[in-house]
């Protein structure tokens, strides 16, 4: 089958995969990426668990054609780190808080709450609530992951750090 040579940035880094027409995104990230932080969950845009950020956005790798992102900005769950040796404030918080369990939605949750506290640093739970309707943790975790969430934002707030 035909490849179509895909040309774009993840993670900061310029980035070339030769894709096929159908591929995903999600699969194009995970298996020519080799970027496997991104989980494929339901593949049909239920579960969140694929949540990259492209051009700025939230999106469902799932749901998204690879070839769609040809020459787009790219940020898994990979890209969040603040340094190789430093987690990100978001990461830090769900380690204290224990906001994760079986960690399999951990990486949709982490980029969508990167995007709420982006646009709000000090969400209440209801802003939390409607910023993550579109991810499921099966583990029903969210009060946790409430809690840090919460503090992550009170934490950079304070640090005058960006999300």
């Amino acid at each position: 089958m035909k490849k179509t040579l895909l040309d774009l940035t993840v993670n900061g880094e310029s980035r070339s995969f030769a894709v096929e027409g159908h591929r995903s995104l999600l699969d194009a990230l995970r298996e020519e990426g080799g970027l496997t932080g991104t989980k494929k969950g339901c593949d049909v845009g239920d579960c969140g668990a694929c949540t990259v950020i492209v051009n700025g956005q939230p999106v469902n790798a799932c749901l998204m054609l690879a070839i769609e992102a040809q020459g787009a900005e790219i940020t898994t769950v990979e890209g969040l780190q603040a340094s190789p040796d430093e987690l990100h404030p978001l990461q830090e918080a769900f380690m204290e808080h224990g906001a994760s369990q079986c960690g399999f939605c951990t990486p949709g949750i982490l980029i969508m709450a990167k995007c709420l506290l982006d646009e709000n640093p000090l969400p209440t739970d209801e802003e939390i609530r409607f910023g993550l309707s579109g991810n499921i943790c099966r583990c029903t975790g969210y009060t946790k992951i409430f809690d840090a969430i919460r503090s992550a934002g009170k934490r950079m707030a304070q640090q005058g750090v960006e999300a």
